[in-house]
């Protein structure tokens, strides 16, 4: 073959090679952008609408607190088999994990909490509470709907993933710190990015809201007794009463917000347990209180962890009583601040604006609520964001653990295809050379 043949082949098999690159770049664009409107003309069939409805109303109506949701795993277990999606189980107690996809790298996650609240429901509805003092005042009925909603969508479509997407069905999030045994029974090796979810009755059903950086307050709990000696009320120079000490305490741990933190740099310390003596003439031993401390990052935590203890102990000593602090540590661990990577927020914005459209999709101020998905995002980037379930017939919207807690159920089929699009697209992407996460963005308020 002459000099001039050989390059005219050459020439040929790099048109070729451009050719077939740019077929494929061009396929995957399409497959890419096309991936959020078939999910979401999926979820809204009559059909999966009323499954992922009645799944949310099973669930409300058998509420099960933290590690304690055997009923509650055992139906998520019983949906992912009739689906055909392998899962581990038990993983930290109750939790379930499943696998949708090529069970290949990349991986990523999508999460759910499971567990109900201690307190009674009062709104009366067909789907009430079965559990005396026990309900879903936090919408975590409705993230396990969606997240099943969300598998159930990947695996009608599983095709289109290239690589696997793992399926976080998490207890005991409501201050038992579920995230972090997940990740310690190592749940999470090799996923490259976490997302998750949570109910927002203030918003309108298709609207979704997030931001990057610092979006929830880290927390810790705290409780002290404080000692005295009981007596008489009639004859108080006889006692030492624990309940005026308690009284000045509680007064003193605000100053630690009003006077010694940076007015631009959000803090919280509230008391909202105060146990102390049962009748009207009588100075009681001690007295009980207990309360929350938050804050947008984690130095300024263990400050006021530190605090805490030296004001109870010292202003009980100021009014002749003894006091001892328990912060909860094995109890209900410190959560850590929720921090959004910059990455995964642009990607949101991107993925939920062609889900939801963009003007449905909003930028959120920092909340002083915590969440323990911070504990993920601690090991691997994590996008945390709220979807709207606002009720449109209530006057005004209930907020978040109160026993009338209700959503608009039409939220469910959103976030399920939210979730399935956030998915699918990280392992279409991941394939790409372009980053999607900031591994570096952890910055604080």
């Amino acid at each position: 073959m002459g000099f001039s043949s050989r390059l005219l082949l050459l020439i040929l098999c790099i048109f070729v090679a451009i050719l077939t690159e740019h077929s494929f770049c061009s396929s995957s664009k399409e497959e890419v952008s096309e991936v959020p409107v078939d999910f979401l003309k999926f979820a809204q069939t009559p059909e999966f609408s009323d499954w992922i409805v009645s799944v949310r109303r099973k669930i409300h109506e058998n509420p099960e607190l933290g590690y304690e949701e055997f009923e509650t795993s055992k139906l998520i277990r019983e949906e992912l088999d009739k689906m055909g999606i392998p899962y581990k189980h038990p993983v930290a107690v109750t939790g379930v994990v499943g696998y949708v996809g090529s069970g290949e790298p990349p991986f990523v996650a999508l999460r759910a909490d499971m567990d109900a609240l201690p307190m009674q429901e009062l709104l009366e509805w067909e789907h009430k509470s079965k559990n005396p003092g026990k309900m879903h005042a936090c919408g975590h009925d409705a993230h396990v709907a969606m997240l099943l909603g969300a598998a159930k969508i990947l695996q009608e479509h599983r095709q289109l993933l290239k690589g696997t997407v793992v399926l976080v069905f998490q207890p005991a999030e409501e201050g038992g710190g579920g995230a972090k045994k997940i990740i310690e029974e190592g749940a999470l090796e090799n996923v490259k990015a976490i997302f998750g979810l949570h109910v927002d009755p203030s918003l309108p059903v298709g609207e979704v809201e997030g931001r990057s950086g610092p979006l929830l307050a880290g927390s810790g709990f705290f409780e002290a007794v404080i000692s005295g000696k009981g007596g008489h009320a009639a004859i108080p120079q006889h006692s030492i009463d624990p309940i005026l000490a308690a009284s000045n305490v509680i007064v003193s741990l605000q100053h630690l917000v009003s006077r010694e933190a940076d007015p631009l740099d959000s803090q919280v310390i509230t008391v909202g347990k105060f146990h102390g003596g049962g009748a009207f003439n009588v100075i009681p031993d001690s007295v009980t209180i207990g309360g929350t401390f938050r804050a947008f990052s984690k130095e300024i935590l263990m400050q006021l962890k530190q605090r805490i203890e030296e004001v109870i102990v010292g202003q009980a000593a100021v009014q002749r009583c003894n006091a001892t602090v328990d912060f909860l540590s094995e109890e209900k661990p410190f959560f850590p601040p929720t921090v959004n990577d910059k990455g995964l927020h642009d990607y949101f914005l991107k993925v939920s604006g062609d889900v939801i459209g963009t003007k449905n999709v909003k930028e959120m101020q920092p909340l002083m609520g915590s969440e323990d998905f911070s504990f993920y995002q601690e090991v691997i980037p994590g996008y945390f964001f709220f979807i709207g379930v606002k009720d449109a017939k209530a006057a005004k919207p209930v907020s978040v653990h109160s026993p009338y807690f209700k959503i608009d159920e039409d939220a469910l089929p959103f976030g399920a295809s939210l979730h399935a699009s956030l998915a699918t697209r990280f392992l279409l992407q991941s394939v790409s050379e372009t980053p999607l996460v900031n591994q570096n963005n952890h910055d604080e308020l």
